[in-house]
């Protein structure tokens, strides 16, 4: 049987009159009449139940009829399918993220992706920069939102920033509460806090951004007092909750809320953390090329 003869006896069994079919179908009357008797000959079973008046569905045809009307669809379909998959309006984009993204980047970019490519399945993996380079590397992602200085960043990954962003320092509250924190104006103003236990991801897993807060404890003459380091952002903050510890965060984590914790300002000259987007250069997905174009016109937003 060929995907003809399939839409032949879908037309008869739609308009139960030979004629009315040929019509709709645009050929004669015989030659409809033999490509049904020939796929009945092939099925083994009769299709129809024809007089001189009426045509009926056999039981067969009948139920063999709800599988052939969504497999003809279907094939029929594959061709819009293809050109979706082409431009890259349809399809899959794989995007991986650091924790860190969640409470800046990340929402706005998922959100204008989404609207403009709603058939696109979106499939979003939170992980560390460091497995997010090695998922890259290895074709697993088409994308990831990390932390890293480009110029560290393997050979074959492309890279674009995001959002660069100051850090705030997150402290617990109770801290405050004790006096063990001076702060004038709500900012940290004296180098004091650097003596502190420190929260902080380790090298391994983010090391453009732990060489950056290390660099900023060192360039004012104090060695950091790392008292716990944890790969996820949630982490840190609850263990800031604890008491344990304070850490520097971006300051768009002011956006998680945690009671316990009091986000607060550096005085003077502030480091500052950038985020961005890494793909392999020789990922030619047209979703991937979608998402770049989306992050041209989100990096236009920023820079106003």
């Amino acid at each position: 049987m060929d995907l003809r003869q399939l839409r032949h006896f879908i037309a008869v069994a739609d308009t139960l009159h030979f004629g009315r079919a040929a019509e709709r179908l645009g050929m004669t009357q015989p030659p409809l009449s033999q490509s049904i008797m020939a796929l009945e000959r092939e099925l083994g079973a009769k299709l129809f139940i024809r007089s001189k008046r009426i045509v009926t569905l056999t039981a067969f045809g009948q139920q063999w009829l709800e599988h052939v009307r969504p497999a003809v669809q279907g094939i029929t379909d594959l061709s819009d399918i293809a050109e979706q998959l082409r431009i890259g309006t349809g399809g899959r984009l794989s995007l991986a993220f650091v924790s860190t993204a969640d409470y800046s980047v990340l929402p706005r970019l998922v959100q204008r992706y989404s609207a403009a490519f709603p058939d696109v399945a979106l499939e979003l993996t939170e992980a560390t920069s460091d497995v997010q380079i090695e998922a890259l590397l290895e074709g697993r992602i088409n994308a990831g939102i990390l932390i890293s200085a480009r110029s560290a960043l393997p050979a074959g990954l492309d890279y674009r920033p995001l959002v660069i962003e100051p850090l705030v320092a997150a402290v617990p509250e109770q801290w405050i509460e004790e006096g063990r924190l001076t702060l004038e104006d709500r900012v940290l103003q004296s180098d004091n806090w650097m003596t502190h236990p420190l929260i902080i991801f380790p090298k391994r897993v983010s090391p453009d951004f732990h060489e950056l807060v290390m660099s900023y404890y060192m360039a004012r003459g104090y060695q950091p007092f790392i008292q716990q380091e944890a790969i996820q952002m949630q982490t840190i903050i609850s263990l800031v909750s604890a008491g344990l510890g304070m850490a520097l965060v971006p300051a768009s984590l002011q956006h998680l809320a945690r009671t316990g914790v009091r986000y607060i300002a550096i005085a003077g000259e502030t480091p500052k953390l950038e985020t961005g987007l890494a793909w392999r250069r020789e990922d030619q997905a047209p979703t991937l090329a979608a998402l770049i174009k989306i992050t041209e016109n989100l990096q236009r937003v920023n820079d106003q």
